[in-house]
C-alpha cells in the first residue's frame, strides 16, 4: 500500500466514522438530527465515495474533490456551531423567531410551523463543542489530510 492510498483511506475512513458517530447519535443516544446536521452528512457522504475513486484512479483530482468535501462539512459545521451559540441567525426553516408582538393566532401558527428539532439548540457537547463544532474541527483536519494525499506521487 502507498502513502497516498494510506492518506486517502484515513481521509474517507474519517468520514465514514463520522458518519457513523451521527447515526449513533441520532438512533441510540435517541437524538434526532435537525436539517443541518443532515447537511453535514451529506459532504461525509460523497467523500466515502469519493475516497474508493481516488484509490482506483490516479492523479490529484480526486483527492482534492475530498478536501473540498471536507471543507463542505467543515463550514456548514461551523456555521451551525454559530447558530447553536447564538453569533449569528440560522436558517428559519430550523430555529425560531421573535414572538414579540405576536397575536395569540400568529403565535400558534409559529409554534405549528415550527421544526420538531430545532438547529440553535445544543443536544450534547463535550470540552465545550457541539456535535456541529467538533464535526467543524475534525473536518478541517480530514481536509488537510486530503490535500496531503494529492500531493502524493503515485
Amino acid at each position: 500500500m502507498t502513502f497516498r492510498t494510506f492518506l486517502i483511506l484515513i481521509a474517507a475512513g474519517g468520514s465514514a466514522a463520522l458518519l457513523l458517530g451521527a447515526f449513533g447519535f441520532q438512533y441510540i443516544g435517541e437524538m434526532p438530527p435537525c436539517k443541518m446536521c443532515y447537511w453535514q452528512r451529506y459532504p461525509h457522504a460523497a467523500a466515502v465515495g469519493i475516497g474508493a475513486l481516488a484509490i482506483l484512479i490516479p492523479g490529484a483530482f480526486f483527492p482534492y474533490l475530498g478536501a473540498l468535501a471536507a471543507l463542505a462539512t467543515s463550514t456548514i459545521g461551523a456555521y451551525h456551531a454559530g447558530v447553536e451559540q447564538g453569533w449569528w441567525e440560522g436558517p428559519s426553516a430550523c430555529t425560531s423567531g421573535s414572538i414579540a408582538g405576536l397575536t395569540p393566532d400568529q403565535l400558534m401558527e409559529q409554534i405549528m410551523a415550527a421544526p420538531m428539532v430545532r438547529c440553535d439548540e445544543i443536544p450534547w457537547e463535550m470540552f465545550g463543542l457541539s456535535m456541529a463544532g467538533w464535526n467543524a474541527v475534525i473536518s478541517a483536519g480530514l481536509m488537510l489530510i486530503w490535500i496531503a494525499a494529492a500531493r502524493q506521487r503515485r
